[in-house]
């Protein structure tokens, strides 16, 4: 599939190096950049690279079963204090 790339010059340069250095097209390097790339980027540590998870309560011991609103009081004070917490970085 044939595709047109605004890029970068010095980068352009430095395909072109690399494909003459390795006897490669330039198109070869290309692919195996993006591939790398593509790859790379789904096995970080990156938060926004994994699947979501559900929160974690952290509460005082409940006798019974915690009801939705009881959950939700204990949601809005703990996402509470992680903005406290991330203002003060």
């Amino acid at each position: 599939m044939k595709m047109t790339l605004d890029l970068p010059s010095n980068l352009v340069r430095e395909m072109k190096l690399r494909a003459a250095h390795e006897g490669r097209k330039i198109r070869d390097v290309a692919t195996e950049i993006f591939r790398d790339g593509l790859s790379h980027s789904l096995t970080r540590k990156d938060p926004a690279a994994r699947p979501a998870s559900l929160p974690l309560i952290t509460c005082r011991k409940v006798s019974g079963k915690p009801t939705p609103e009881f959950l939700a009081e204990v949601l809005l004070k703990q996402e509470a204090a992680w903005a406290h917490e991330s203002a003060r970085r």
